[in-house]
């Protein structure tokens, strides 16, 4: 066990905090219309580690056992207020309604509310996410008057909800494949001058990850878009001093992975394939219908097994494994996605064995937990003076951020620790490294 001082004083979580979230579909509806929901008793905070999860502090013989909501300060359910931009006019009940998760019973229990949660027009180009065609979209043209736009959204939605912090994240549509190569990537000087130019290639999530920096407002990526992960947005969030955190929701088949695959490896059992397919029938699955933008979620999805089994160190566990990824949008379906997981493995002898995983999930359901831990998070990092990415969330991510002379960590249980630990940390508590010999060995 190590003891590290606590890295600085945090801020109180005194006033009200802000969630604006760029896409107000079946992910975000899901989040406010639970949040409304859990603040009036109707039901339970399932599936956050924020509400419902606790941690263990000093040696197991201490006893010491706290809700994590107890040992950090983190916003109040009570205190949040919620905002958003989409392509489309619904407002957050009309949306949710639409969307399907949530029974329309629970949903008119908290419809003045959900109404009352208007969208603001959208920045869109619909070369980056093709299958959608939004007209509630912004009339200022170029990449600075849509971010001056975005700014003055923000500032706006501050003033006219009197909120004192705020956070964004993320829950708009997957964007097609980008790599981070060119220099406008490369450096904050060359990206600023390519917004200065209206660079065709910037798309909209990098707009509003720009102006929310420019605004002091933490940010967070849903989606395996680019973002804010590059080189010149690291700058960024170095510069403005603000939190960043992504990408893309860790919900269902890849959840499931991050699960097994660490199980297999920690046995050393040899996986030869992992054939994963998934239909989706929700906004999101239509977006992915789209070859470019399957290719984003593509990427996000492969690098799991990779990083966590390691093939270069055991390459006759890992070393052919073949791993494939399908999603197929099928209407029918709605948000209900259902994934396959088909899984050939191989034990001692070489003797083979399989393993099949049938994974009927609601994905919004499964994200909606996520997006208020990240919010909370994300202003409890704010508030401890914790800028740039934030790895320590990567419990949250299918292709977590971390810095780039780093590897990323996929395996759920590392995760955790790394989590619980920084949370530890942020409190002046023992770090835990469940070595335990001093429980058997006099020191």
């Amino acid at each position: 066990m190590v003891v590290i001082d606590s890295p600085a004083k945090i801020e109180e979580a005194s006033g009200r905090l802000g969630v604006l979230m760029p896409g107000l579909g079946a992910v975000s509806t899901t989040f406010i219309a639970g949040t409304l929901a859990i603040r009036k008793g109707l039901s339970r905070p399932i599936g956050s580690l924020t509400q419902m999860g606790s941690l263990r502090l000093g040696k197991r013989t201490e006893k010491r056992e706290v809700d994590i909501k107890d040992l950090v300060p983190l916003a109040n359910l009570d205190d949040l207020v919620f905002g958003g931009w989409d392509i489309f006019e619904d407002n957050c009940y009309e949306a949710a309604v639409k969307a399907g998760v949530i029974d329309v019973s629970l949903l008119d229990q908290i419809k003045p509310e959900l109404s009352s949660i208007k969208p603001m027009k959208a920045v869109f180009e619909k070369k980056f996410v093709k299958k959608l065609d939004g007209t509630y979209t912004k009339s200022a043209k170029g990449h600075r008057k849509r971010i001056e736009a975005l700014r003055q959204d923000i500032r706006n939605f501050k003033k006219e909800n009197k909120v004192d912090r705020v956070v964004m994240i993320w829950c708009g549509s997957t964007e097609i494949y980008q790599e981070p190569r060119g220099s406008i990537y490369e450096s904050l000087e060359f990206l600023e001058k390519a917004l200065d130019s209206d660079n065709p290639s910037i798309a909209p999530s990098i707009l509003y990850a720009y102006a929310a920096m420019k605004e002091s407002v933490p940010y967070a990526n849903g989606a395996p878009n680019l973002s804010v992960d590059f080189d010149a947005m690291y700058s960024l969030a170095s510069q403005e001093g603000v939190p960043i955190a992504g990408k893309d929701f860790k919900t269902g088949q890849t959840l499931m992975k991050t699960i097994l695959a660490p199980g297999f490896k920690a046995r050393m059992i040899g996986i030869d394939g992992w054939f994963s397919t998934n239909i989706l029938g929700n906004r999101d699955g239509e977006v992915l219908d789209d070859p470019d933008s399957f290719k984003t979620k593509e990427v996000s999805k492969l690098g799991v097994l990779e990083q966590i089994l390691e093939p270069e160190k055991y390459p006759e566990l890992y070393g052919d494994l073949y791993h494939k990824v399908r999603i197929n949008y099928y209407p029918p379906r709605g948000d209900n996605k259902e994934g396959w997981d088909n899984i050939d493995i191989k034990g001692w002898l070489d003797y083979p064995m399989q393993i099949k995983v049938n994974f009927l999930c609601r994905d919004s359901i499964l994200a909606a937990p996520i997006v208020l831990d990240l919010a909370l998070f994300l202003d409890l990092s704010n508030r401890a003076g914790m800028h740039g990415i934030q790895e320590w969330l990567s419990f949250y991510f299918k292709s977590p951020m971390c810095n780039p002379d780093l590897y990323p960590i996929h395996d759920l249980f590392a995760q955790k620790a790394k989590l619980e630990n920084t949370l530890r940390h942020l409190m002046g508590e023992t770090l835990i490294t469940h070595l335990g010999l001093d429980y058997y060995y006099e020191e």
